[in-house]
């Protein structure tokens, strides 16, 4: 099997990378956090447009139809530009909750006893096998408060009321959840490391560039270390579907995106830790993914249960119309 990309795959990463430097560039992140992370419905619909809602959905559904390899290529993306919002939730729910798949719907989800991001703007919430929409989403918000979020650009609210932790999403859709979130902590890895790179080769202390030294390449070295096989993990386990490979994905995504971003902030040195830099916004929300979905804790126990055991296999969602996930991704 040829797990290089395709030229249609390559095509389709690079064409959301262009949509994304055309309509979420710096200037426009950061008139995002001024406003405390909400959501620019324009923008949402543009992503609608994109596909990359409907990316998933058959063709006869309204959808792109293509597969999970595919949906992982446009959230790495999606991850490397730090785009906020309740992404993940509102592309599995497309097919399930009206507008969604178009972009004119934001739908965000409950994850256990964590708080919900932007849940003030949602238009549903996925909450276990069930999404809440009208009369029941507004008194779910309601009720919740909102709590300090360490990212400017994802708003939170904590539940009022809950006494047992939800699984966000059920069966397959927790594991898609997961990698996909795995995708967007690769993107983000990615994103520091050329970053730091950049800053290693343009800032000079001594009369040369302090790429130069032989500390900062160690650290620019462990960052390309950590970042390309969580690129292979997260690949790979897009082809396969397997829950225990999204696991490893989400656990080696985790740590790239994390452990990057507080290297890439070390390069920077006390230039990293100023608000204008954009390095801190990389590891908080590398924070919050961290904890989402599939925790460390969480997958280091789901590895450990599948050694000596055959793996649980999942095919893409049926709910929805979408494909097994394609081979070349």
């Amino acid at each position: 099997m040829d797990f290089q990309l395709s030229d249609d795959q390559r095509a389709l990463r690079s064409g959301m990378r262009d949509l994304l430097d055309a309509v979420f560039d710096r200037d426009r992140m950061r008139a995002a956090v001024e406003r405390g992370g909400t959501l620019d419905r324009s923008l949402w619909r543009e992503l609608g447009a994109a596909g990359f809602f409907a990316l998933r959905l058959p063709e006869e559904a309204g959808g792109v139809g293509l597969g999970l390899p595919e949906a992982v290529l446009l959230f790495e993306e999606a991850g490397r530009a730090l785009l906020p919002g309740p992404l993940v939730a509102t592309h599995l729910a497309a097919g399930l909750v009206k507008g969604a798949a178009e972009g004119e719907a934001v739908v965000t989800a409950v994850d256990g006893d964590l708080p919900v991001a932007h849940l003030a703007e949602a238009d549903a919430v996925l909450v276990g096998a069930d999404a809440l929409v009208g009369e029941p989403l507004r008194a779910l918000a309601a009720a919740a408060r909102p709590v300090r979020s360490m990212d400017p650009l994802t708003p939170l609210h904590r539940m009022a009321g809950r006494t047992a932790p939800t699984q966000a999403y059920s069966g397959v859709l927790h594991y898609e959840g997961a990698l996909l979130t795995a995708a967007e902590q690769l993107g983000s890895a990615a994103r520091t490391t050329e970053t730091a790179v950049q800053h290693a080769g343009d800032r000079e202390q001594f009369g040369s560039p302090i790429g130069s030294f032989q500390a900062v390449k160690h650290l620019c070295a462990d960052m390309l270390a950590r970042t390309e096989p969580a690129r292979a993990a997260v690949y790979a386990a897009a082809v396969t579907g397997d829950p225990v490979e999204i696991a490893a994905a989400k656990l080696l995504a985790d740590e790239a995106a994390v452990r990057n971003a507080r290297d890439c902030l070390q390069i920077h040195g006390g230039m990293g830790f100023t608000w204008e830099a954009d390095v801190h916004l990389h590891l908080k929300r590398a924070w919050l993914r961290s904890a989402a979905r599939l925790t460390a804790a969480g997958a280091e126990e789901l590895l450990a249960a599948a050694l000596g055991a055959e793996p649980k296999r999942f095919g893409s969602s049926a709910a929805s119309g979408r494909g097994a996930p394609e081979g070349g991704g």
